[in-house]
């Protein structure tokens, strides 16, 4: 194979045509510097002409090499090669062709100029080359032929033999120095290349893993759901249930393991969701105050069960009405309380607030969450926010944690186009800053919104009660939510409903889900209200269900072989039949916005999330026989 072949086919050719299109300004500067240099030895009309023709040959290239540039040739190929190759060298040639009127007018030293612009012109090709003997074969060899000519000329002016000889050596040397010059370059670049190549192939490969490992977290989460679902429905069970002195503290022990394990695999889902982009930021209308408000209150029981008092200052400059994701402000709200409180031994944690508008109507958002722990050194702050890292050895066995809340939050913070900083001096405390812009929002409408996110704290984040040891992220009861939308969803703050909100006759309940563990729990949470309870275990047992018997609500998993919920939704609503109407309550570990959109979408009133808690479970209940009993006086009325 030829060398021109070997470039073509290692793609050398074409980046050395692109380097050469962007160095085409710089080519076009230094003729005009050669033109204005030498026209006082030449004449400013032979340099004026020279230069106008050198411009116009720069252009000549561009045009040739259009297609190159734009990457839709890649090799020198047919007559468009064969021309490209004459238009190199009619660049290269025509600059050094300066040489030959410097040496017949300007004597000898219009000939040290001469050498001196040829040897410019050498090294300049050689290194836009590339590595491509090609393009250094087309763009070296007119300037060399030219050059070459430099002992001819010495003769003809009478210098002596010797000093002939010592330039026509000198000139073979630096010829076999842009050689191996261009030998060298041709090394890197293909090293470069291969190097690109090999990174690229890391990359995919990484991406491949990353991938793979976030649909491994994800169909794990899912299936880890089912058990905790039931360990925190038998510990509500038996906490509402006789039982001595010793087994309620059993019973406070499996709940708080059960939501221990529940907010880790929030944690590690949401890191997944992060390191693979899939993560999103919602911008809904909120009360910031009510937000805040409630976030204190949540927190204040853990905290002076600990000893520590929880204060906050300057509430009074915060504006009411906001624009954001109320849902992930909690979050982060909360595992910075959670930080702060678990390496505070003694004195008080701080939320210090401040706001402010800006030029554009929006509103400056500052909060500091100040504690007087422990601290941390310059090493730890270094590695706070990295995933995995507790910072320092015995950490994770003092106060346990999988060391991903901070580094979560700061990865929100900066989704919502805000930052996460820290300052903290060892034995003194830290101090960690949260700076968001959010838009100014409108007031809110008193009617609530199930599947809106600030309704879906409780569900991304659902806590029977708050832990009463050092909680992990938990959340607060969630604030009236923003206007509406078509589906509605769950919320822990609702109480179960009463024997007596409910109609005479047992309420009809059909259970759809694939795990016999989850109907069993669902089971489990109303069987203190006398309902009929069907079972279904997929999509098209619950259609054919819902073909022979009417039901008042329907409980849908929403991931299921053969028919998955959502599907079999569409079909229920689609068919016309007993329960077209029938509210169906999603019940998914998936909690994405655009999971609970898909659901709204697919014709699902409501929305729990798993692990199933029975407070969320009773609440989407009771706000499905609440939204029924109102639309049925409506249609009375």
């Amino acid at each position: 194979m030829t060398q021109p072949a070997a470039d073509a086919a290692s793609t050398i050719w074409a980046p050395a045509i692109r380097q050469r299109r962007k160095a085409m300004l710089q080519r076009i500067v230094m003729g005009v510097a050669t033109a204005l240099v030498f026209s006082p030895m030449l004449g400013w009309r032979f340099s004026a002409t020279w230069l106008v023709i050198y411009t116009l040959i720069q252009f000549l290239e561009a045009e040739v090499f259009a297609p190159v540039v734009a990457g839709r040739v890649t090799e020198p190929t047919g007559w468009r090669g064969l021309y490209g190759d004459l238009v190199l060298m009619l660049n290269a040639g025509f600059f050094g062709v300066m040489a030959v009127p410097l040496w017949t007018v300007g004597g000898a030293m219009g000939g040290v100029a001469a050498s001196v612009l040829l040897s410019a012109g050498m090294i300049n090709s050689v290194i836009m080359s590339a590595g491509s003997m090609r393009i250094f074969a087309c763009t070296v060899l007119p300037q060399l032929s030219i050059f070459a000519l430099t002992p001819l000329f010495m003769a003809q002016m009478g210098a002596a033999p010797h000093i002939v000889t010592a330039t026509a050596i000198a000139i073979l040397s630096y010829t076999v120095f842009c050689l191996n010059t261009r030998k060298h370059l041709s090394r890197a670049n293909r090293a470069e290349t291969a190097a690109r190549i090999e990174a690229d192939r890391k990359r995919a490969e990484a991406e491949t893993v990353m991938a793979s490992r976030g649909a491994f977290l994800a169909a794990v989460a899912h299936d880890l759901r089912t058990p905790i679902s039931a360990i925190l429905t038998g510990a509500d069970d038996l906490d509402r249930g006789d039982k001595s002195g010793s087994a309620r503290q059993q019973v406070a022990l499996i709940t708080d393991a059960g939501l221990m394990m529940k907010a880790l695999l929030d944690d590690l889902l949401d890191h997944a969701r992060l390191d693979a982009g899939r993560m999103s930021v919602d911008s809904r209308d909120f009360d910031l105050r009510l937000l805040l408000s409630q976030t204190a209150r949540l927190w204040a029981g853990p905290v002076r069960a600990k000893g520590l008092r929880l204060r906050m200052e300057g509430a009074r400059t915060l504006p009411q009405m906001v624009r954001g994701d109320a849902m992930r402000l909690r979050q982060v709200l909360n595992n910075l309380i959670s930080n702060a409180m678990k390496f505070t031994d003694a004195g008080a944690i701080t939320l210090r607030l401040n706001a402010w508008p800006d030029e554009h109507g929006a509103h400056v958002l500052l909060i500091d969450i100040e504690d007087t722990g422990a601290g941390m050194t310059q090493a730890q702050l270094g590695r706070l926010f990295n995933a995995f890292d507790q910072t320092a050895e015995g950490v994770a066995a003092r106060f346990g944690g999988s060391g991903l809340g901070l580094s979560i939050s700061r990865d929100l913070i900066e989704l919502m186009g805000g930052r996460l900083t820290v300052r903290s001096t060892p034995g003194q405390g830290s101090i960690f800053t949260l700076s968001l812009i959010l838009p100014r929002g409108a007031a809110l409408d008193a009617t609530p919104s199930a599947l809106a996110p600030e309704a879906r704290t409780t569900i991304v984040r659902p806590l029977s009660r708050p832990v009463a040891t050092a909680p992990a992220a938990a959340t607060a009861p969630a604030p009236a939510p923003a206007k509406a939308p078509p589906a509605e969803t769950a919320t822990v703050v609702e109480p179960a409903p009463s024997e007596e909100t409910l109609a005479e006759a047992p309420l009809r309940v059909l259970v759809v889900d694939d795990h016999a563990i989850n109907r069993r729990a669902i089971q489990l949470i109303l069987q203190s209200m006398d309902c009929e309870i069907a079972m279904a275990e997929d999509g098209l047992a619950a259609l054919e269900a819902c073909a022979r018997t009417p039901f008042d609500v329907v409980f849908m998993d929403v991931r299921m072989p053969e028919l998955d919920g959502r599907e079999t939704t569409r079909r229920l609503r689609a068919g016309g039949g007993l329960n077209a109407a029938v509210p169906v309550i999603a019940v998914t570990a998936d909690t994405a916005p655009e999971d609970i959109a898909a659901c709204t979408a697919a014709g699902m009133n409501y929305f729990v999330s798993k692990p199933l808690t029975p407070g969320a479970l009773l609440g989407a209940l009771s706000q499905v026989l609440n939204a029924a009993a109102n639309a049925a006086e409506s249609a009375a009325a």
